[in-house]
């Protein structure tokens, strides 16, 4: 599986297309806010000749979630989410006005994942793991195959996701992350949300809040 990262909007948030040589991929935490970002991607998805399949969140806060209405509408493709988040939707507008966004209504996803699911694109496999603490509804997506996981704003480079907004909850966080994460192989590269990749042993051995 390959990987690429766009920083996107004013969060510096990261949204991640994953690939293979079938040249199937999905698309997680769209984060473009503007045509710029959006030809961005879009340019980067034609000249790869890759077909979209799904969108995928890992949670809904505003930032991770900006850029659902264009990738599912421009490519006719599902949104998928875990059902706890879907609250965060409805209340888009309203978060994004708090961060002085206008931000028109996000469509509700398509369906819903839950853990223990997989995503099949391709001849590629992610497993959803559940992660709740920053937010309801936050999860991973594991590629086993791969040695790697998108992590969201659950777990960064040597720090971890807030827990003073609306769901989170630092105990909660902690230990899926403990729980979750932490019983991977230390090998294992962390996409995250934010930031730069890190491993499992490194956040293991270095993270000051596990």
């Amino acid at each position: 599986m390959k990987i690429k990262v766009f920083v996107f909007n004013l969060f510096q948030e990261n949204t991640y297309v994953l690939y293979d040589e079938t040249g199937e991929c999905v698309i997680v935490d769209p984060g473009c806010f503007d045509q710029e970002e959006e030809d961005e991607l879009s340019h980067f998805l034609e000249t790869q000749n890759l077909k979209p399949k799904y969108c995928l969140n890992t949670h809904a806060h505003i930032d991770h979630i900006l850029g659902n209405n264009f990738v599912s509408g421009k490519y006719g493709i599902p949104v998928l989410i875990h059902p706890d988040a879907a609250g965060f939707f409805r209340n888009a507008p309203a978060y994004g006005s708090m961060f002085g966004l206008q931000v028109n209504e996000i469509n509700l996803p398509d369906t819903y994942y839950n853990d223990g699911d997989e995503v099949r694109f391709g001849n590629s496999v992610l497993k959803v793991v559940a992660t709740p603490g920053h937010a309801d509804g936050s999860v991973c997506l594991l590629a086993e195959s791969d040695g790697f996981l998108i992590s969201g704003d659950v777990l960064f480079f040597e720090s971890i996701g807030r827990t003073d907004l609306p769901t989170g909850n630092l105990d909660t966080l902690l230990n899926s992350i403990h729980r979750k994460l932490f019983t991977l192989p230390d090998s294992w590269l962390v996409y995250p949300g934010h930031g730069h990749e890190t491993t499992i042993g490194h956040e293991k051995m270095n993270n000051p809040f596990l």
